[in-house]
């Protein structure tokens, strides 16, 4: 198995905690999206749609989209529910993170730490947090319920969303007027086999 992504993107980061916390073992390929590894042929020839993270399994198989390899990778386990309703609301959280959550915070971060924040870029960046913000407020309403996003038990939802919310400061927002979110992101911290973002198997390739 082996899996192409950046080491700071956050969708990346996703599959690879997931594989951590699975103890699934992989080859780890380094693709630069700033130097335009997405857009090399060989790449293309994989995702055609030209983004990482990318699943390539043993078999020649590929698959693409970071909540698609977390749950592919998830199957069978405790943090993938087999009750239809339980698997729904995993995903209610996984489309949350994708529409409602990561065009605001994890755009606002890659404008701030990739780009720099030029001048070009701040308006796009300001327009960024109140989405942002909406997002965090949404997440802290139900962890003020729950230990985790659907329920007591860590699923690959809160994998999802963990991604890039833990570097939300990074992008501008200020996690300390969610306590509740701080609460939940020390919660999966905590776990033995949680590993921080940029800290990786060594690198094959």
């Amino acid at each position: 198995m082996k899996i192409y992504g950046d080491e700071q993107s956050g969708n990346c980061y996703k599959v690879k905690l997931m594989c951590a916390l699975l103890n699934i073992q992989h080859e780890w390929i380094h693709v630069d999206i700033l130097a335009g590894g997405t857009n090399a042929q060989a790449f293309l020839a994989k995702n055609p749609n030209g983004k990482i993270p990318l699943l390539a399994l043993d078999d020649g198989r590929h698959l693409w989209e970071s909540n698609a390899i977390i749950n592919y990778l998830a199957m069978g386990s405790d943090f993938l529910p087999s009750d239809a309703f339980d698997l729904a609301k995993v995903q209610q959280w996984q489309f949350f993170e994708q529409y409602s959550h990561e065009p605001y915070i994890a755009v606002a971060r890659f404008i701030a730490k990739y780009l720099g924040l030029p001048d070009s870029k701040k308006a796009e960046y300001e327009a960024k947090q109140a989405g942002g913000h909406k997002a965090l407020a949404v997440m802290e309403t139900q962890l003020v319920q729950s230990a985790f996003l659907t329920g007591e038990h860590m699923s690959s939802a809160d994998v999802s969303l963990y991604g890039y919310t833990h570097v939300a400061h990074e992008g501008g927002f200020d996690l300390s007027l969610y306590p509740a979110v701080q609460a939940w992101l020390a919660r999966i911290e905590a776990l033995p086999k949680y590993i921080p973002m940029g800290q990786w198997a060594p690198r094959i390739k």
